[in-house]
């Protein structure tokens, strides 16, 4: 039978922009924040397919020269700061949990423990690096919203409000008076399957 094959964010952004989060949005950017960190844009309300490669690899924009090493080769990568796992791997050490804490325990210790030094320290550094990402995305693409999806959500008590208070205060951005929305992907972890059976 006929198959078509298209990169796992890709498809769960094109479930968010079909029936989720940023349906009523023309311009758009979906970003998922898992284990890496997939994108997807959207303008026109048609997805940009780049002749050659698949694109928009978005976690893979330098957000620090001669940073840390990412998997990709490269040093200084978005996704090497901000990706979920990256994440939840440092809070795991700072805590002293065991290693194979899995992220509904760690959400659980966070509530007692999110207002220590070393625990806020890392939730602040997180969102300044994040902040920096979106900032060229948004300074690129000029989207009207943003839709993070992957396991960020499950870190939305901790991440969503803090991230949006830094966002919105325009620091870095070339145009400060038109900032896109910050939107939570609404579709969880079947984004992927249901944008996998859109044409």
């Amino acid at each position: 039978i006929p198959v078509q094959i298209l990169n796992d964010a890709k498809c769960a952004g094109k479930a968010e922009k079909e029936y989720g989060a940023l349906r009523n949005e023309e311009d758009g950017v979906f970003i998922c924040l898992g284990t890496g960190m997939g994108g997807a844009v959207f303008m026109e309300d048609k997805l940009l397919t780049p002749k050659r490669h698949s694109g928009f690899e978005l976690g893979h924009i330098t957000i620090q020269k001669d940073g840390e090493l990412c998997k990709c080769g490269n040093h200084g990568c978005l996704e090497t700061y901000c990706s979920i796992k990256r994440f939840k791997k440092a809070l795991i050490e700072i805590l002293d949990l065991p290693k194979e804490t899995k992220a509904q325990e760690l959400l659980e210790v966070l509530k007692e423990r999110e207002k220590e030094e070393k625990v806020e320290q890392k939730i602040n550094e997180y969102i300044e690096n994040l902040v920096i990402g979106l900032s060229n995305i948004t300074n690129i693409f000029e989207p009207e919203a943003i839709c993070l999806g992957g396991s960020f959500v499950y870190f939305e008590n901790i991440l969503y409000d803090k991230l949006v208070e830094k966002f919105e205060k325009g620091e870095q951005f070339f145009n400060k008076d038109s900032l896109p929305k910050l939107k939570l992907a609404m579709l969880g972890n079947d984004a992927g399957m249901i944008g996998a059976t859109i044409k």
